[in-house]
């Protein structure tokens, strides 16, 4: 077979050649890259061959290169790292947020209106006008918004916004009142719906109340589920991840992955979690563990949710908001239900991985955890805590004590920074996305970013977790920067860690021999710039499957 010799800018130009057709082996030369070791040491190398989907091997600088290969490929000097992983977002909800009204940095309620209005105008053909990402404590006011703000410019169709968490949700009047919702509405369990001074609903929802409103809203059909991931996948791709753990999925959104796969390998690989509510959660745990051919499809965990959101006070905590006396949050099932979803998974061999923000909820899941663990001898399932966001010091130490995965985002602490204290006070803040003291008391984290509720770009969840600081470097020196991570754990949580936490060590996370030729090409060296600059790094190419899969 004949060597093709081709260059990283031929391909940026678009001139793809499909290695899988014309080459057995690839060997991209002139790399600055770099990997994780079996020691977790960084090491440095200028050369990476590969053969079909699996790493061959990397080649330090000055080692001999081999001649026998089918395609080599000039990396022109670029930084290659292995692909990075998200260990938690959503992604149907991030293909759709894509797909409608972008509320994500708006400043007044009113700026909000007037996007969605905006939105509203240029689709007229929408029965619902939806969209994401307001975020209140951003505001002037600071105050929930009301219905009648969005009544003066969209009166005629029902709106239904969710907040920047997921965890409360904006209506205008009409979509109250397809709900049925007034003053006599009773709030559900583990959920809020809030009022004016009078009793009446202002149109905002918080947790499971949501579902009084968002149930009217049409379900989205196969195809359209269909086109949405595959949306977010591509997009996800072009950010640098080449696997993300998708954080609650139910049947239909399996069914829908698993239909894309019937055209090919997925854009990048999808470990999923089955959603605990889902309504076939007994079948589905009853069908086992999935694992699709190519590796791009995996389900082996379920997503439990303990508890709201700090943003929305919907966090379960032990003591009182600081800034809402009587208030403690809101625990979203009750303790049998919370045991019965986990044993159920701990019995059919599943990974339970629970959404916990609030101290409260924390110590509720770890208890959980604790007796479960030892009754259903599941301990080596690496079951997880999402979010672990606040925590009190005796439950630090129980996540190495249980074997127990602390799954962060480390951009929910920059993004949080201007509230967290205002909401939980001087003295809880020390146990709030607390990385440093997690990791000294012997715990693996795994490094997210939640999508779409923050961006899901991984350089700048790297950036927020070495620095602490927002991208505009705030604050000096960064938020409780006791709490940093180095370079190469925060390189680590998004690599071997998230890998390790979704049981695919052998498979992704380090450019070793055996391992999937997942990586990217970057354009700087994230480990030779300045730290404040980690935020900026830009994805020029992305390989899962030994296959580019961005243009």
């Amino acid at each position: 077979m004949n060597k093709l010799l081709l260059s990283t800018q031929a391909l940026s130009l678009g001139i793809l050649i499909n290695v899988s057709v014309y080459a057995d082996t690839t060997l991209i030369t002139n790399v600055n890259g770099y990997t994780l070791d079996s020691s977790r040491e960084l090491q440095h190398f200028t050369a990476i061959q590969f053969t079909d989907d699996s790493v061959d091997r990397v080649f330090p600088e000055d080692e001999e290169l081999p001649d026998e290969v089918d395609t080599v490929i000039d990396g022109e000097g670029q930084t290659l790292l292995p692909g990075l992983i998200d260990a938690h977002g959503h992604i149907l909800s991030y293909g759709l947020s894509l797909l409608r009204a972008d509320l994500v940095g708006t400043e007044t309620e009113q700026e909000a209106v007037q996007r969605v209005a905006d939105f509203a105008e240029n689709n007229e053909q929408l029965q619902w006008v939806q969209g994401r990402g307001w975020n209140q404590v951003l505001w002037d006011s600071n105050e929930f918004p009301s219905a009648s703000s969005l009544d003066v410019l969209i009166a005629n169709k029902p709106v239904w916004l969710r907040r920047v968490d997921g965890h409360a949700a904006w209506a205008n009047s009409l979509a109250m009142e397809l709900a049925g919702i007034d003053r006599r509405s009773e709030d559900p369990d583990g959920g809020q719906i809030i009022r004016d001074e009078d009793g009446n609903p202002t149109g905002v929802f918080v947790d499971n109340a949501m579902a009084l409103v968002s149930s009217q809203i049409p379900a989205t059909s196969m195809e359209e589920q269909k086109f949405a991931l595959n949306t977010a996948m591509l997009e996800l791709a072009k950010q640098g991840l080449t696997s993300v753990h998708d954080a609650g999925a139910g049947s239909s959104v399996i069914e829908a992955y698993k239909q894309l796969l019937l055209d090919g390998p997925l854009p990048i690989r999808v470990n999923v979690m089955l959603s605990a509510g889902d309504s076939y959660y007994e079948q589905r745990l009853a069908e086992g563990h999935y694992r699709s051919n190519d590796d791009t499809l995996t389900m082996n965990s379920v997503k439990i949710a303990a508890d709201g959101a700090l943003g929305s006070r919907g966090a379960a905590m032990i003591d009182d908001y600081s800034d809402l006396a009587g208030h403690t949050g809101l625990l979203l099932h009750n303790p049998e239900r919370l045991e019965y979803f986990m044993r159920a998974a701990m019995n059919a061999g599943f990974q339970v991985n629970t959404h916990a923000i609030g101290d409260n909820a924390n110590k509720v899941v770890l208890d959980n955890y604790e007796q479960l663990i030892a009754e259903t001898n599941s301990g080596g399932l690496r079951h997880r805590v999402e979010h672990a966001q606040i925590l009190r010091y005796e439950d630090i130490l129980r996540f190495a004590e249980l074997g127990v995965i602390p799954s962060m985002q480390a951009t929910h602490a920059t993004s949080d920074k201007n509230m967290a204290v205002d909401r939980i006070g001087d003295a809880r803040i020390q146990g709030a996305y607390a990385w440093r003291k997690l990791i000294d008391a012997g715990a693996l984290i795994a490094n997210g970013s939640d999508f779409p509720v923050e961006s899901p770009n991984p350089f700048f969840g790297l950036h927020a977790a070495i620095t602490r600081q927002d991208k505009n470097n705030e604050p000096p020196g960064g938020w409780f920067p006791e709490e940093k991570m180095t370079a190469i754990e925060a390189f680590a949580s998004f690599t071997i860690d998230a890998a390790y936490s979704g049981h695919q060590e052998d498979l992704l996370g380090t450019l070793e021999r055996g391992k999937k030729a997942d990586f990217i090409i970057i354009d700087r060296d994230m480990f030779a710039i300045d730290e404040s600059e980690i935020w900026q790094i830009e994805v020029k190419q992305t390989w899962v499957n030994g296959q580019r899969v961005t243009d």
